[in-house]
């Protein structure tokens, strides 16, 4: 292969197209259970959102509800990656390696975020939350039916392998997933380059800025207890009894069930199949969509 300016744009542009490609078809779980902001600085405040009453009847002027001072600050950190290839593997034309490696970053990119979402869940019972809790707790401010303080609880305790029942219907989702930068590729490739006239390498490379944090923990509810339709019972019934400061409900709908690859039996007998118990009609068939997440074994 002839090394000039115009076989190295058309090389790059080749392994764009492959890195965007792949970027475009991958999915990931963090959609789950995580809202994407989108930010403008380097980092973003997050005022308590959970604390406003419902609607009123407009009796005389407006009632207006400060949000509360207890904030979260997510800081966009910066992520990198990077590969040199020698100029005489691409004088030699060895450039498959080279499109799949840059493709392979392309899902890598796409799934990013889990890599920052899916810890945060794990550790959440140790890890402090807007309100002062830590995000799943017994003891979370909440209001009773007549709009008393009282505390509530988003888990459960057991033994057993963890499992989550998560309402992503709602606009703030239980994680935040913050995106300031996103992945792109880039290249020092030209003959000028120092690491090309010095070294004779070419060198490729993705970065970009993000950030996570704890978003409403009441659209969340972790478990340790046995994943079965009794507890998945109770945990459904626990989110949705959740109130606002007015005492109204608080419109809770659990919507997907997150369980590691070990659970992925027991979650399925109790929302796809159509029976259980030798016959008997299975109430909970469809009361929520099963996902099976890997970063959470």
């Amino acid at each position: 292969m002839d090394i000039n300016r115009s076989t190295m744009t058309a090389l790059f542009t080749g392994l764009t197209t492959a890195f965007n490609a792949r970027l475009e078809a991958t999915t990931a779980y963090y959609q789950h259970v995580a809202m994407t902001v989108n930010s403008t600085t380097a980092a973003n405040q997050y005022p308590r959102m959970d604390d406003l009453p419902g609607f009123r009847e407009w009796n005389g002027d407006r009632v207006v509800h400060d949000l509360s001072m207890q904030a979260q600050i997510i800081v966009n950190n910066e992520y990198e990656k990077t590969i040199g290839v020698k100029r005489s593997q691409i004088e030699d034309a060895q450039l498959g390696f080279l499109s799949e490696t840059i493709a392979g970053w392309g899902q890598d990119s796409a799934t990013f975020p889990d890599e920052l979402v899916f810890p945060l869940l794990k550790s959440g019972e140790t890890s402090v939350c807007y309100d002062g809790q830590y995000f799943f707790d017994t003891d979370h401010p909440g209001y009773d039916e007549n709009g008393a303080e009282i505390s509530v609880s988003n888990v459960t305790a057991g033994a057993a392998t963890p499992w989550y029942l998560v309402d992503d219907s709602q606009v703030v989702k239980p994680l935040i997933y913050q995106t300031r930068k996103p992945f792109k590729l880039t290249a020092m490739d030209a003959m000028t380059d120092e690491n090309v006239f010095h070294k004779g390498r070419f060198e490729y490379g993705i970065d970009g800025r993000a950030g996570a944090g704890y978003g409403l923990w009441q659209t969340i509810h972790k478990s340790r207890a046995v994943l079965n339709a009794d507890n998945y019972a109770a945990v459904r019934a626990a989110m949705m009894g959740i109130r606002r400061r007015d005492g109204r409900a608080n419109a809770i709908r659990p919507t997907k069930l997150l369980v590691p690859p070990t659970l992925e039996q027991a979650g399925r007998k109790l929302l796809e199949a159509e029976f259980i118990d030798g016959g008997d009609s299975n109430i909970w068939k469809g009361t929520a969509e099963l996902v099976v997440i890997p970063d959470l074994a």
